[in-house]
């Protein structure tokens, strides 16, 4: 064992047991179909570990620093690991065109891999993010004979989702992915981790740059494929998604399936879609693991290594007692305790709707008042800003969000203390009725947990932007237009004491694009227009949040 790779065992709380020294074949070349040739690094145990199962992982991000750590720890623990840099990064030939080669080559690779001597006949996949996808990628159509489990971990088999939640541009995600992913090869080790951890204040003047299609220009110096394709093919660009989406095969996946999530990932709703169809149409009992995670959080990263290593030792090497009996494993933020179940969600959930109310409270009873409402007005020259939440970087996950509460473009409702323990664990939506004066225009709910000395933790949030049609589609025959759409699922407990709010706004900048109101294509939209907004509260309009109430 290496020096990182002890230390990860250490703080991952790996096993020692059988651990095994390592040899390692660099540049092990394959070529795909059009002849370009892909660079793996194969791992293997000095005593006859080229007969044991092997693993594969494919990345975009090299196969070198932590990825190379972790294709050692598999490794040390009896496997064969395959790591290969896909299309177009780090010696790989061709050009690295997102998502749009993985399945042809993935399926090539297993096949390369059949052809080999020290060929086991069990191959696995683990990795996550990009890692996660191209397992999704080939999960459907490689064979079951010898694709024997996979662990997609903070990922979705499709991407569309993920950048445009919502209908709104998920900016901060997007400019930062693009950004990190065009310099990568470019910088050393240590400055690309100074850069990632960076990223957003080397990237706040073109977060606020209009028109969006130069931002890129403005912090890379030169135009960037990869951001000017995502902004240019928004909200209807069907071919372009199409040919990267692979959600219509996950029904047809029959590969033991591991999935895990964070509450704070930037993949978790469309990770649960996964996992849903999964078990609506396989025979096979897919795994579900969530914690308390943002997209880069160590602490994920060392979870989805252990959690790997013991769905292979369970699938192909029939060490049952690694398994655990109920499927579903989820993180109770608040409580700090995970909580096995045999399903998600959660079969004991009650969907309870807690509404708002004139005063600016939460309360499980309807509006009585014939006529109440709220009202703000959204300046995107002075965007309501993001604090936490599921972006990738240091400024994710669980944040104080008093000082964003505190402004005058941010309604907030909140309950009375709780008397006891409130749990709720699964899928949270808002329902709103609302009136603006833009018929482009944005709205954004976020769940916070407040505590007895009024600190107000963000646990869940989602935005929905509306067009013309959308209210054409919405609205009632008074005027008003009535919109619901899903927040982010979480697993809180608000302890006795603690109070939940939900607050309502018109943006999380730059988390999402601003909305200009103007509606012009995001690409190049330039012009402000100020949103007056108005939130209804009464017997006719009971706007709401509609929580998954469950007793423990």
């Amino acid at each position: 064992m290496t020096l990182s790779s002890r230390l990860f065992a250490r703080i991952g709380h790996l096993s020692k047991a059988q651990t095994h020294d390592v040899l390692v074949e660099r540049k092990l070349r394959t070529k795909m179909p059009d002849g370009v040739e892909l660079l793996s690094d194969h791992y293997y145990a000095r005593d006859g570990g080229r007969k044991q199962p092997i693993v594969l992982i494919r990345s975009p991000y090299g196969r070198n620093s932590v990825w190379g750590i972790t294709s050692r720890l598999i490794a040390e623990r009896g496997y064969q690991v395959l790591i290969q840099s896909v299309r177009g990064t780090f010696g790989s030939g061709g050009e690295f065109n997102p998502e749009i080669n993985e399945a042809s080559d993935g399926i090539a690779t297993m096949g390369w891999l059949k052809e080999q001597d020290w060929f086991s006949g069990q191959v696995a996949m683990t990795g996550p993010s990009y890692l996660g996808y191209v397992q999704w990628a080939i999960a459907a159509n490689s064979p079951a004979e010898y694709l024997k489990a996979i662990v997609p971990h903070i990922t979705a088999s499709q991407f569309r989702g993920v950048t445009y939640p919502g209908e709104a541009l998920a900016l901060d995600t997007t400019l930062s992915w693009a950004y990190l992913v065009s310099r990568q090869e470019k910088i050393g080790r240590i400055h690309g981790l100074i850069s990632s951890f960076r990223v957003q204040s080397v990237l706040k003047p073109a977060f606020s740059h209009v028109p969006l299609n130069e931002a890129d220009e403005l912090v890379l110096g030169e135009k960037n494929q990869i951001f000017q394709e995502t902004i240019t093919n928004e909200p209807d660009g069907t071919k372009f998604w199409n040919d990267r989406d692979h959600s219509k095969k996950v029904q047809y996946v029959r590969t033991p399936t591991h999935l895990i999530g964070g509450w704070y990932d930037i993949f978790l709703p469309y990770q649960l879609e996964d996992y849903k169809t999964l078990k609506a149409s396989s025979k096979i009992t897919p795994y579900l693991t969530i914690g308390p995670w943002s997209h880069e959080s160590p602490g994920g990263l060392f979870v989805g290594i252990k959690e790997s290593l013991d769905w292979f030792d369970y699938l192909l090497k029939q060490k049952d007692s690694v398994i655990r009996k109920e499927p579903v494993r989820v993180y109770l933020m608040g409580k700090n305790e995970w909580t096995n179940f045999p399903d998600w969600p959660p079969p004991q959930m009650k969907p309870v709707s807690w509404y708002l109310q004139e005063n600016r409270t939460l309360d499980q009873k309807p509006p009585v008042n014939d006529s109440s409402f709220d009202s703000y007005d959204y300046d995107p020259r002075d965007p309501t800003p993001s604090i936490g939440g599921s972006v990738i970087g240091r400024n994710a996950g669980p944040r104080d969000n008093r000082k964003v509460e505190s402004r005058a473009d941010v309604l907030c409702y909140s309950t009375s203390d709780f008397e006891q323990d409130y749990a709720i664990i699964g899928p949270l939506s808002v329902d709103l009725y609302m009136h603006s004066n833009l018929e482009n225009t944005d709205f954004f709910a976020r769940l916070c947990d407040v505590s007895p000395k009024g600190k107000s933790i963000n646990i869940s949030d989602g935005v929905l932007r509306l067009r013309p049609n959308d209210f054409e589609k919405h609205r009632e025959s008074d005027g008003i237009a009535h919109i619901k759409f899903d927040i982010w699922p979480t697993g809180n407990c608000f302890l006795k004491g603690h109070r939940m709010r939900i607050q309502v706004s018109s943006g999380s900048h730059p988390r999402f694009a601003r909305n200009l109101g103007s509606g012009e294509p995001i690409a190049t939209a330039k012009n402000f227009q100020t949103a007056h907004q108005i939130v209804y509260h009464d017997t006719a309009h009971p706007s709401c949040v509609i929580v998954p109430f469950m007793a423990l």
